[in-house]
């Protein structure tokens, strides 16, 4: 065990030795650096050097007797522990010697960073890595952060480039132009545009329809007055008052857009101030023509490219339009004639793309209520409605279509009551309840149309029936017969431009003989359906005849029956004499059958007094605005401008022909049955001619016609 201990002495002296000299040659060394490249040192840097020197060799040796008694202390200390020497690995001796190599290594370090001028030695042996194991875990050390973490404390500098210089702008040259130059306009184009776009930027401080619209519509009202009287361009007044043309085409732009509010309502929207369009307009026409804008054939469109036509508008649009027109038309707005063209543009591209199905329309010559269905109803296109001819309501029916429609159903029976029985008929779960009512609002507002079969067929039946009503009517004349074929059955006692006079049939009631009847020439299915100037004729004719029978010193009192609409006779107005003493008491007469005659409970009242309403200010228009002409009704007139009238609830009820009249008068004449029920025919050989005309001539207004002539 000695020798081992000896051994191992041996071998640390050695290597103790090989690290002097190589610190020695190392020193040399660095003192050859350093006077090489200090040569201008000073003598007392040279001394502290050597003092460094000294005290480096100084400090090794001390360092070298204390690892020499630390060894000899802990093989000591292992002894007295284990009681016997223990044998010492060659590993653990490598890692003393290692160990020492570090610290002489990091002493070494530490004195040449102290030494900043001198420049440190390389040694190959240092460049090699540690091993993991052997690396000393120094506890002390603080924990540093990445360097991505620091990065951002650190500065960086950017350089960036310098702006340009924008260059200065170019200078237009300016236009000189010979003083014989033609085309003087070209010197002010550019100062013009310049003025115009000045002027069109210029806002205004007014809005449309303000307080001081009327005072601007004033004015603008008497440039165009001035300008009539005096024959002087609109234009050139219009500057004159308003100082530019811009400011009067401003307040012409209010105008139109006031009669456009006042046009559609309450609803329209459009602009509150000046845009200045009319004044684009006017320059744009006044603006010289430039090269550019003179057409070339370049400027034609390409063959084969398609140019896009504006989509045709819908049925409810056009609707909207033609009301727009005919508005304007009773108005009488200055722009009737544009409304009228785009409507018309709109119609024509309507009818070129719409392929709508054309029903059958017979011939409506004879009456205007004959119209056909045409655009009323959509045939229905599957195969249940092909098989059965089935028909729906059309929805995008044009107003000309719902006014024939009105027109062909306005004269049946039963009117809007009988359509809406139909369609809750056909409903089955149809209830009277406010909420089912609400909630098919829609499928119970819709008409209920029959199949196209159908329709067809009555179409015809209603055409085959007014035909043979015109072909039998004893009061209308026949213009396609020959004479004298082509009069009236009934004689003519005088004829006026559009009603004659004619005599009652046989027998008349006793007392009241002598009277007459007054029909339009036009076949009429009541006297509410006739147009003014027939209304005008009635009464000239009614007047005649209470002078006639006043000269005979009796009353007169005139009546109408139109209880049976859907039977489509002839109009007429009956006037019946009776004696001057029951003048007085008819009318209580009439009123007592009028309350009796009807059912006890009606939906209308039961007399309607037109004589009363005349005499409130309605005068010769009372009867013709108390009583729709649609109704049923029975009137009486016991002065020119009215009487009383009655709603007939149900015609099955109501007297057969003239017999609620002749029942009321004959009663109180004191006629007896024979002779009230008896209603006799019209006959062109009546015995009674001669002799009412020779009483009528001395009353006969239709003379001014004849002899005007």
């Amino acid at each position: 065990m000695d020798g081992l201990d000896d051994f191992e002495k041996q071998l640390a002296a050695e290597k103790a030795e090989r690290e002097r000299e190589q610190e020695r040659a190392g020193k040399k060394e660095r003192k050859h650096r350093h006077r090489h490249h200090h040569r201008s040192a000073s003598p007392e840097r040279r001394e502290r050097g050597k003092d460094k020197d000294g005290d480096v060799d100084r400090e090794r040796e001390r360092d070298r007797a204390g690892r020499t008694h630390k060894h000899h202390r802990s093989r000591e200390d292992v002894d007295d522990e284990d009681g016997h020497r223990h044998k010492r690995s060659r590993h653990a001796k490598d890692e003393e010697d290692s160990s020492s190599r570090r610290d002489r290594h990091r002493h070494r370090r530490g004195r040449e960073d102290e030494e900043p001028e001198f420049i440190k030695s390389t040694d190959p042996k240092e460049k090699v890595p540690v091993p993991d194991e052997e690396k000393p875990q120094d506890g002390s050390k603080p924990p540093e952060r990445d360097t991505w973490m620091t990065g951002t404390l650190d500065i960086d500098y950017i350089h960036r480039g310098k702006k340009e210089k924008t260059p200065p702008p170019k200078q237009v040259p300016e236009r000189v132009f010979h003083h014989r130059e033609l085309n003087t306009g070209l010197a002010g184009e550019s100062s013009a545009s310049a003025n115009e776009m000045d002027e069109l930027t210029k806002e205004v401080d007014y809005t449309f329809g303000d307080e001081g619209s009327q005072w601007r519509m004033k004015k603008l009202q008497g440039v165009y007055k001035t300008a009539e009287q005096t024959g002087r361009p609109v234009d050139e007044v219009a500057e004159e008052r308003f100082g530019s043309l811009k400011e009067f085409d401003d307040i012409r732009e209010e105008n139109i857009e006031v009669e456009r509010r006042k046009l559609y309502g309450e609803g329209y929207k459009g602009s509150e101030k000046p845009t200045g369009e009319l004044y684009r307009e006017r320059m744009a026409k006044t603006r010289p023509t430039t090269k550019e804008e003179v057409w070339t054939p370049e400027d034609e469109p390409e063959q084969g490219v398609i140019i896009d036509d504006p989509q045709p508008l819908d049925q409810t649009a056009l609707n909207r339009m033609r009301a727009q027109v005919m508005k304007a038309k009773l108005r009488k707005a200055p722009d009737v004639g544009k409304l009228e063209a785009e409507y018309n543009a709109a119609l024509a591209r309507f009818n070129g793309t719409a392929s709508a199905d054309k029903s059958v329309v017979l011939d409506a010559s004879h009456n205007r209520m004959l119209t056909g269905t045409r655009n009323e109803v959509k045939v229905i296109t599957n195969k249940r409605g092909r098989e059965r001819g089935l028909v729906e309501a059309n929805d995008d029916m044009s107003i000309d279509d719902m006014v024939r429609e009105e027109r062909r159903t306005r004269g049946q029976a039963g009117g809007e009551g009988v359509r809406l029985a139909e369609r809750i008929a056909k409903d089955a779960k149809f209830d009277d309840g406010l909420e089912y009512l609400d909630e098919n609002a829609e499928k119970l507002a819709k008409r209920v149309h029959k199949s196209e079969i159908n329709l067809k067929t009555m179409a015809v039946s209603e055409y085959q029936k007014m035909n043979k009503i015109l072909d039998t009517c004893p009061l209308c004349h026949h213009e396609d017969r020959q004479p004298p074929q082509d009069l009236p059955i009934a004689p003519i006692i005088a004829l006026g431009t559009r009603v004659y006079l004619t005599l009652p049939t046989e027998p008349e009631l006793k007392g009241a003989e002598g009277g007459a009847v007054m029909v339009p020439i036009s076949h009429r299915t009541n006297l509410l359906e006739c147009d003014d100037d027939e209304w005008e004729e009635m009464r000239n004719f009614m007047k005649s005849l209470v002078r006639l029978y006043h000269d005979q010193g009796r009353e007169v009192i005139f009546y109408e029956n139109a209880a049976a609409p859907h039977r489509r006779l002839h109009a007429a107005l009956v006037a019946v004499p009776i004696p001057w003493d029951l003048g007085a008491t008819a009318p209580a007469f009439f009123r007592e059958s009028m309350l009796s005659a009807d059912e006890e409970w009606s939906q209308h009242k039961k007399i309607i007094d037109t004589s009363k309403r005349a005499k409130d200010g309605l005068g010769k228009l009372a009867f013709r605005r108390s009583i729709a002409k649609e109704m049923p009704y029975f009137h009486v007139w016991f002065t020119i401008d009215g009487g009383l009238g009655h709603i007939v609830e149900d015609s099955s009820r109501w007297p057969k022909g003239d017999l609620f009249a002749r029942e009321i008068v004959g009663g109180m004449l004191d006629c007896g049955p024979d002779n009230i029920k008896r209603q006799g025919r019209w006959s062109r050989s009546d015995p009674r001619v001669e002799g009412f005309k020779k009483t009528w001539r001395k009353f006969d207004w239709t003379r001014v016609l004849t002899e005007g002539q």
